[in-house]
């Protein structure tokens, strides 16, 4: 395969508000994505594409996605974004106007070509719900839009994950039709990657033999309550973004990610002196 790698950052979980709001009385919300924003933009190389995995507001209201635009306008990357719980899909569908969508109403389906892969992006929001669900249209244009390529590999998002972490609180919100989701991607060898959002924690695993990730949030991290101790919480973590790197290899290629920190770090130092000796 000769194509060259492609490069996709996924950020989730922004929940806007209109200026001068707060999420949950005490997260700037705007200040974190602001900070978001600047961290993509110095990347390099500089990512193909970012992919916003939902929730953009945290109450949808036209005033929020006017927030939200302003925030994102300095991205110098081009980005492509799906509804989250906590998203409107009309006012989105308002506010992020796409030829690519799949359908002119109803679930904001897409599909974007990046050089030699393909980036499929999925609307499992059930209206005034916080669990996901993949409709049967949905379901049906994922089979057909992997359907038609027997050759290029693809990387498919959605907000909500179709496994369970272990943090129960948000486990009862996830996916509620992972197996038929599951049983569409058994029939095209070429998705290799699961990505989604919604749990703000990094969360690696697997998902019908593909690798399937959740992508951290810039803002907020839900707390690591394994053992249902806590009320529903969240804890002030290190932000990050995941960075999906897809390599051309024999077939399909691999996809490999990284956690990439926001914020001003150290470095890069050398290992080495000028003479070649280990520091």
């Amino acid at each position: 395969m000769s194509a060259q790698r492609a490069l996709i950052a996924q950020i989730s979980d922004l929940h806007v508000r209109p200026p001068g709001q707060l999420t949950s009385g005490r997260i700037d919300t705007a200040s974190a994505l602001t900070r978001c924003v600047a961290e993509l933009n110095r990347l390099e190389p500089r990512p193909d594409l970012v992919v916003i995995s939902g929730d953009l507001t945290d109450i949808p209201t036209p005033d929020a996605y006017d927030h939200l635009l302003r925030l994102l306008a300095p991205l110098e990357i081009p980005f492509a974004a799906l509804p989250g719980n906590h998203d409107d899909r009309a006012l989105m569908r308002a506010a992020l106007p796409d030829d690519r969508y799949a359908c002119a109403s109803g679930p904001l389906n897409s599909l974007r070509e990046i050089g030699a892969a393909d980036v499929i992006l999925l609307d499992s929001v059930v209206p005034n719900a916080a669990h996901g669900v993949l409709g049967q249209g949905t379901l049906a244009w994922l089979d057909a839009a992997l359907g038609a390529s027997s050759r290029r590999p693809a990387l498919v998002f959605l907000h909500h994950p179709p496994f369970d972490t272990g943090i129960a609180d948000m486990d009862k919100d996830n996916l509620r039709n992972a197996p038929e989701f599951a049983a569409v991607l058994h029939r095209h060898e070429r998705a290799l990657l699961v990505a989604t959002g919604h749990v703000h924690r990094a969360v690696v695993t697997t998902f019908a033999g593909r690798a399937a990730t959740i992508c951290p949030a810039p803002n907020l991290a839900v707390a690591l309550d394994l053992d249902e101790r806590l009320p529903p919480s969240f804890k002030i973590e290190p932000p990050a973004f995941h960075l999906h790197v897809w390599l051309p290899d024999d077939r399909f290629g691999n996809v490999v990610t990284h956690w990439v920190p926001i914020g001003d770090f150290s470095g890069p130092h050398p290992f080495f002196d000028s003479d070649g000796r280990y520091l």
